[in-house]
């Protein structure tokens, strides 16, 4: 698989068995705190960018606790749910809001997600190539790119950086996902 730098900094070496689940992966869990002092576990889609000590979850576009929850409070812990053996990672979230600094990473987990079965690859293709084009040369957000920036703009983003040495779960498999509360968006 192909992966897109998305601005990894000094790079921790994981564990061979850790990198292949990440590599392999679309889910992961968080663990974070909620403005109450709760914690709180999600399941969310993510990007890495294979050798490197960072993550990036998003999602669909859309305002989400999670993400206000992880910029109150960055301290997370990143948990690996769809492979054994399991991994808890402690590290810190980076909510990102600006676009040129969001753009390159919500374009590299989009195109993680297009590797799934069943996503519809030829058109999303066509539709980040034309995106890429257009900022490559400085062109302005016109015409059918001005959705384009909108879904960019509305997509949750948030870099993880791996801050300590993960932790192996031989048994029990990942926490359990947070139930969701007062009908909020997870």
């Amino acid at each position: 698989m192909g992966r897109v730098d998305i601005g990894s900094g000094i790079r921790r070496k994981l564990p061979a068995e850790l990198e292949k689940i990440l590599a392999d992966s679309f889910y992961i869990r968080t663990t974070l705190i909620r403005k109450n002092g709760t914690p709180r576990t999600i399941e969310t889609t993510f990007v890495w960018e294979k050798g490197g000590d960072k993550i990036v979850l998003s999602g669909y576009p859309g305002k989400r606790d999670w993400v206000a929850s992880m910029a109150r409070n960055p301290a997370v812990t990143v948990h690996t749910v769809e492979f054994e053996p399991w991994f808890d990672i402690p590290a810190d979230a980076r909510v990102i809001r600006d676009l040129d600094e969001k753009l390159p990473r919500v374009m590299a987990f989009i195109e993680n997600w297009a590797l799934r079965p069943g996503f519809p690859r030829a058109r999303f293709k066509l539709l980040l190539g034309a995106v890429k084009l257009n900022r490559a040369l400085r062109l302005p957000w016109w015409g059918p790119f001005i959705i384009a920036k909108r879904i960019f703009m509305a997509m949750p983003c948030v870099e993880i950086t791996f801050t300590g040495e993960p932790v192996r779960r031989d048994a029990g498999g990942p926490p359990a996902l947070s139930e969701q509360r007062d009908g909020r968006p997870y």
